[in-house]
């Protein structure tokens, strides 16, 4: 049968809280200098799962919020999105393997959202993560033949049909795969792995590399605006599937707006070439775009209003479906310098699917 959604009210009398735990309305915020690492369109893979006869465990990583298809059903019974287990697993936990997407990572912090399971949600959860690399590394972790498995949460209690997050202890080192367990069977909408990406360098620093790539590191710091469309898409590999995952504004009303982000490259480098793709945005891609750079410390805030941004590329005019580059000719101001940070603006608003800079380690 399917289940209905519990009011906001009747969930939180059914959850205590634990003291590590974040408010559902503070997990976007706590963790906005983040990246999900095990988020699918950075290409994380599903390398095990006990069940899935309900509904399968890649729905888990997928990057939209989950979604509700009330009186939809198939073969198996009620449609959801989500990863759902069989009942009266003999044998808890059910767990599902996931190796992130990039090469390895620091966690910061889990979510665990149960959307939509009502009567039916995981009742509890744990989550494990290991660091294994070299030849071989994905299937030891599937045939349970490494011992380097860390415990990065302990046991939670999961709510019907909610967003739940914790931060997770600082000093457990680096990650390449991890578990989910959830006992002893149901459903979980979405699972993230918040925190940041460990990439694997070229030994040649004078090699180009995407500096700005999630997967090597780069990460949003800031932005004026993401009504539409989160700014951290704009750093995901490949070009996407639709508008949806890109960065997109609200519509601005006012003279002269301008909206912006601010990225922090992987590691300080010298800045090469720089695309802005405006893959599936038609009717909504931005008049012109302006992109600056500023050096400052890794782990120093820097704000769309910093007095140290200094142009690199001059106000281009943009193209709806086109990767606008931007190579030596275009650029200014870097010639025997390095930058951290990338700011790039639109003009006036609007939506763009990747940001990328090239360059080489400083």
């Amino acid at each position: 049968m399917e289940i209905q959604a519990l009011s906001p009210e009747t969930i939180q009398d059914t959850v205590s809280i634990p003291p590590d735990s974040i408010p559902a309305d503070q997990i976007d915020s706590t963790f906005s200098t983040c990246i999900d690492l095990i988020s699918a369109p950075l290409l994380s893979r599903i390398l095990t799962f006990t069940d899935e006869f309900f509904a399968s465990a890649s729905n888990l990583t997928t990057p939209t919020p989950p979604i509700r298809r009330p009186g939809y059903f198939i073969e198996t019974g009620a449609w959801y999105d989500g990863w759902e287990t069989r009942r009266h697993n003999p044998n808890p936990p059910d767990t599902c393997t996931i190796r992130l997407g990039p090469a390895a990572g620091i966690v910061k912090g889990i979510e665990i959202d149960t959307a939509f399971f009502n009567g039916n949600h995981a009742e509890e959860i744990e989550v494990w993560g290991v660091y294994e690399v070299g030849e071989g590394a994905d299937e030891k972790v599937k045939n349970d033949t490494t011992r380097k498995w860390r415990k990065l949460l302990g046991k939670r209690k999961c709510g019907p049909t909610m967003r739940q997050a914790w931060r997770v202890e600082p000093g457990l080192g680096h990650v390449t795969h991890v578990r989910l367990c959830m006992f002893p069977d149901g459903g979980i909408a979405r699972f993230r792995l918040y925190g940041n990406a460990v990439p694997v360098w070229p030994e040649d620093r004078n090699e180009e590399v995407e500096l700005s790539a999630a997967g090597m590191g780069g990460v949003v710091v800031a932005r004026s605006d993401e009504h539409f469309g989160r700014a951290g898409n704009l750093l995901l590999p490949g070009r996407g599937k639709d508008m949806g995952d890109g960065w997109e504004t609200k519509r601005s009303r006012e003279k002269g707006h301008e909206d912006w982000v601010v990225v922090r490259l992987g590691d300080r480098g010298r800045v090469k070439r720089i695309m802005v793709d405006t893959m599936h945005f038609r009717g909504n891609f931005p008049r012109e775009v302006r992109v600056e750079g500023c050096d400052a410390g890794e782990e120093e805030v820097v704000s769309g209003e910093d007095k140290r941004w200094v142009e690199v590329v001059g106000v281009q005019k943009c193209e709806k479906d086109e990767e606008h580059e931007f190579g030596d000719a275009m650029l200014v101001n870097v010639e025997g310098k390095a930058f951290t940070h990338m700011k790039m603006t639109i003009i006036p608003d609007g939506g763009v699917k990747r940001f990328r800079v090239f360059g080489t380690r400083a």
